[in-house]
């Protein structure tokens, strides 16, 4: 038996933050404590940092400072845009919402939100591969759509949606666009003129930057309204003291990460592909879930047959690896993952999806690591599965499995 090393293999969940960005963050918890609205020197020096990191954002997706607004991560930047510019833009005749299947649940449940609040909502279908097409696109846009949020890559299977085209059908309509970018950011190039959208959610956590700020990005002359009311931040769409500290590590993990954008998707790519055709090759009834090209650099996500989810992420945790079945927001939940449920993937073999993501502190003997326990953990689980024929190594068919039941009892 191999011994016990700590591997982490869940970056598309969180990040561990960036030396750089705790070094950077430090004197704002400690000597650098003004409020940022303040007039005085304290105040006037904080604003004068947060400046210089929205400066700093802005830069790395190509847009202007002034349409940058932060906000306590991706989840709030989601619900801004959304909310804010429904309820901006509403038309008296009622107003439609356009989404997809497989948005993470701080775009889905906004969206459901507004359904039962007077809104329409379509969410147009994807393929086996999650991918959305344009053109399901533009046949549900209405008279009355005034907004379409379709992610720019599925935090589950990595597969990344073809965000320019969408926001081209949409143009020529007048309707704006929202795209969740929290997954592709420093991982992909992100520009909102290359993708054409006027609102983008960006989040901190997933960019090796502090947990609790992201911003959301609005261009110039969109309808917008704010979600909190109180002060002025913001320009007063986002009321309430800003998180100096997080801001400001923030902007220090997206320099870094910028800086090795390139160099780091080769490396994560490099493992995600090793492990990949390592389990595919080495493991039978294994199953690739996402497009096979058009995805993240460090996703892949894989579906063993005749294997419960949670019993294999319990097992790997017990070697020390640390993975995902699907999205962290919805880890507590025993139901299966939504996201495949739309990619039309049966729910027996849903339930036996691992999600590895891997990150720029991720090495070789990662994959090594998890190729030793992996094999070993799938064929304990399967010969306790009545669903799996260990003799013949296949998989039973559920009629099969319900006959041998009952010939056991």
């Amino acid at each position: 038996m191999s011994k016990i090393r700590q591997v982490y293999m869940d970056n598309n969940a969180t990040t561990r933050l960036r030396p750089e960005a705790l070094e950077a963050m430090m004197p704002y918890m400690t000597v650098h404590f003004g409020n940022p609205s303040s007039v005085h020197h304290l105040g006037r020096a904080v604003r004068a940092k947060i400046s210089d990191a929205r400066d700093v954002i802005a830069a790395a997706i190509g847009a202007d400072p002034s349409e940058v607004f932060f906000t306590s991560g991706g989840t709030e930047a989601d619900n801004l845009a959304i909310k804010g510019h429904a309820w901006a833009d509403r038309k008296a005749s009622g107003s439609h919402v356009i989404t997809s299947p497989i948005e993470h649940p701080a775009v889905l449940e906004v969206c459901k939100y507004l359904a039962k609040n007077g809104y329409e909502l379509t969410q147009v279908p994807v393929d086996a591969d999650a991918m959305v097409s344009p053109e399901s696109v533009r046949e549900a846009i209405k008279e009355n759509t005034t907004l379409v949020s379709i992610m720019h890559a599925n935090n589950e299977v990595g597969t990344i949606q073809p965000v320019a085209e969408i926001t081209k059908i949409a143009k020529e309509k007048g309707i704006t666009v929202h795209t969740d970018a929290v997954q592709t950011f420093i991982k992909t190039p992100v520009n909102v003129d290359d993708l054409g959208v006027d609102l983008l959610s960006l989040s901190s956590h997933k960019v090796n930057g502090p947990k609790g700020i992201g911003v959301l990005y609005i261009r110039k002359g969109t309808k917008m309204h704010p979600l909190a009311h109180g002060g002025h931040h913001e320009r007063g769409l986002r009321a309430g003291t800003e998180n100096v500290a997080g801001i400001i590590g923030f902007a220090k993990s997206v320099e870094v990460g910028l800086a090795e954008m390139e160099k780091t998707g080769a490396h994560v790519k490099k493992l995600r592909d090793e492990l990949e055709r390592r389990i595919l090759a080495e493991i039978p009834h294994t199953k690739l879930n996402g497009h096979p090209e058009k995805r993240l650099p460090g996703t892949v996500n894989i579906s063993f047959k005749c294997i419960e989810g949670e019993a294999l992420l319990i097992n790997m945790d017990m070697s020390g690896m640390a993975i995902s079945t699907g999205s962290a927001c919805s880890s507590g939940s025993l139901d299966p993952s939504h996201v495949l449920i739309a990619m039309g993937i049966p729910h027996e073999i849903i339930h036996g999806s691992l999600r590895f993501s891997f990150g720029h502190e991720n090495v070789m003997d990662d994959v090594d690591y998890a190729m030793t326990h992996l094999p070993r953990i799938i064929t304990n689980l399967r010969n306790i599965s009545p669903l799996w024929d260990p003799e013949e190594l296949r998989v039973v068919s559920l009629e099969e499995a319900q006959s041998n039941a009952k010939v056991g009892h």
